[in-house]
């Protein structure tokens, strides 16, 4: 079995060469066949140096460099299109994942799985990332349906068919199992060991978490309506558009009853707020049903069948072959 480890590496010049050595370790006393692709997402520290030369003294290591930092995504993007395992496991380069859990996530997905997230359940980090993080991962969950306390963990394990299937881009990295399970993946989690920080400092920072919460609002989209905008703009676009009509004829009713009885207590249209939210009800719910039209129009040109479904086994086809055996027996 072949197994291909991915890592991201933004200014980890101290701790390559340690987590290089530790992974061949766990690789040769489990007997895997291994290859490591690093990412250079843009250091500035030396680190495409390390990586050049673990490569020129292992053929197993590959290096990518990126011009400038693209982001976490983009390097697992690229990493994940150079590799060829049959199982690949992403990890940090700060050390803080330990590479002696590899063997219990391979024995996971070769029990069935096709996802396994890490679950730092012990995390030695301040609290200020911590309690943000616990925060943003019970969100995640509630919203997503895809119960994992901790999806932002850098250590997973994917089957090779998870990755022909979720695409990423922006900053979905931390949605991946959200995205497969989307896809009909199964995704489970496993207690990892958590080391503290030994060398260089934490590359996330508040935006992190505003960031996050609105991928989080992309992935939900994504996987509950990214085939059918229609069903989710329509709907709310229905709803303004009813409030606004039963708003508009409330009042015109209202106004006819007064033109026929007049009341001196009556309040002129023009002076009623419910004639300004009725219209703007009215108007907005138009307006999404629109966007909901063109969002479908759009899906329908660009879509893919492969993006529609998930195929995980076929049965080899008979028929053919029979029939031209039948036919070469009748000669």
């Amino acid at each position: 079995m072949l197994l291909s480890a991915v890592i991201p590496v933004y200014n980890e010049v101290d701790s390559l060469e340690t987590l290089y050595d530790q992974i061949v370790v766990i690789a040769k006393n489990d007997r895997f066949d291994l290859e490591i692709v690093f990412v250079d997402d843009g250091s500035r520290d030396g680190s495409w140096d390390v990586i050049k030369r673990l490569a020129d003294a292992d053929a197993r290591v590959h290096g990518i460099r990126f011009r400038r930092n693209f982001g976490k995504a983009a390097a697992l993007n690229a990493g994940f299109s150079e590799t060829r395992g049959e199982i690949v496991f992403t990890l940090d380069a700060d050390l803080q994942d330990d590479p002696a859990e590899i063997p219990r996530f391979v024995d996971q997905i070769e029990h069935g799985l096709d996802v396994v997230s890490g679950w730092k359940k012990i995390r030695h980090d301040p609290w200020h990332k911590v309690f943000p993080s616990r925060v943003f991962n019970y969100m995640v969950s509630k919203l997503t349906g895809v119960h994992l306390h901790d999806h932002n963990c850098g250590l997973k394990c994917y089957r090779r068919e998870v990755l022909g299937e979720v695409r990423l881009y922006g900053e979905l990295h931390r949605f991946i199992p959200v995205l497969a399970h989307a896809r009909g993946f199964r995704v489970g989690e496993l207690i990892i060991h958590h080391r503290p920080r030994q060398h260089g400092h934490s590359k996330y920072g508040l935006g992190r978490f505003i960031k996050g919460f609105l991928d989080l609002l992309t992935v939900k989209f994504l996987t509950g309506f990214g085939q059918r905008p229609l069903h989710f703009f329509g709907t709310l676009g229905l709803v303004f558009f009813l409030i606004g009509s039963l708003g508009l004829s409330f009042l015109a009713f209202d106004w006819t009853a007064n033109w026929l009885h007049p009341r001196p207590t009556h309040i002129p249209l023009h002076q009623r707020p419910a004639v300004l939210y009725s219209v703007a009800a009215l108007l907005l719910g138009g307006q999404l049903l629109s966007l909901g039209i063109v969002a479908e129009m759009i899906t329908a040109y660009h879509g893919r069948d492969r993006d529609t479904y998930s195929v995980t086994e076929r049965t080899v086809a008979r028929v053919a072959t029979q029939d031209r055996v039948g036919h070469e027996s009748s000669l």
